[in-house]
């Protein structure tokens, strides 16, 4: 299903339950679904994407993430069609007739999974690429964000009567650089800075970004102006939803990288 999902062709995922529950005698459909949810929630673990209908649900068992870890990494033909997709350039979104209505409300704060386990603990086979990562990587695509971004922002503030806020809006990331913690600098209709960090992927609207110890640090120092614009389901009918503060306060942040350096520091 997510392989026909990715490439844009059609599945009936209630055929699929029904075939599922012939197998599985013992299961109901609202459990076969929840299974799939859990499946999801393993699946932005390992760095892959999901399928936009089932919505994650943390909850699953350790068994799930060690069965679904060795599924794919033998799952030869999705892996290749997932890598293919995220490093796939982008030119242009195409605007939508009505720009401001692609704004939704975020998606509800993800629960810390509670890890389940009912026996010993098996080797995990090691997941060799983290395509989530890869997408967050793809210039083209951040870019092709930015730009429906200040077509948003511009269009809003004209809307508002604010036509010369709008003439002021600065693409920062492009004319200034990436140090800056934010991507575009706009404004409210008050002539308040609104610091816009634009945050775009291919997938479903609860696929996780990656974001700079910068752009965390920024978003603290000016909470009140900050705001991520995550851009979701970019290729297909691209959607948005806004964070406004901290990312301390409105993401959970987890630490998947450091710097390293040789040898110790003296005291």
């Amino acid at each position: 299903m997510l392989a026909l999902e990715i490439r844009g062709q059609e599945y009936n995922k209630a055929d699929r339950n029904r075939e599922l529950r012939k197998l599985l005698p013992a299961r109901s459909r609202g459990s076969i679904e929840f299974k799939h949810q859990n499946v999801s929630a393993v699946m932005i673990e390992l760095g892959c994407p999901y399928i936009p209908g089932y919505k994650p649900a943390r909850n699953y068992q350790n068994l799930l993430l060690e069965t679904v870890e060795r599924r794919l990494s033998g799952a030869l033909d999705l892996t290749s069609i997932v890598s293919k997709v995220v490093e796939q350039p982008v030119e242009r979104s195409t605007r939508p007739e009505d720009i401001l209505s692609i704004q939704v409300d975020p998606p509800p704060r993800a629960k810390k999974r509670e890890a389940l386990y009912d026996g010993p603990r098996a080797p995990r086979p090691t997941t060799k690429r983290n395509y989530l990562e890869m997408e967050s990587r793809n210039r083209s695509l951040g870019r092709a964000g930015e730009e429906l971004v200040l077509e948003f922002e511009h269009e809003r503030l004209w809307r508002a009567g604010c036509k010369t806020l709008a003439g002021r809006i600065d693409h920062i990331s492009e004319n200034k650089g990436d140090c800056w913690g934010f991507d575009i600098l706009s404004f409210e209709t008050d002539g308040k800075e609104r610091l816009v960090e634009v945050k775009t992927t291919r997938f479903g609207a609860m696929t996780p970004f990656f974001a700079s110890s910068n752009e965390v640090e920024v978003s603290e120092q000016r909470s009140s102006e900050y705001h991520v614009y995550r851009l979701f389901n970019f290729d297909k009918k691209a959607r948005l939803f806004l964070l406004n503060g901290s990312m301390r306060s409105t993401c959970t942040l987890e630490t998947i990288q450091f710097r390293a350096s040789p040898g110790t520091i003296d005291t």
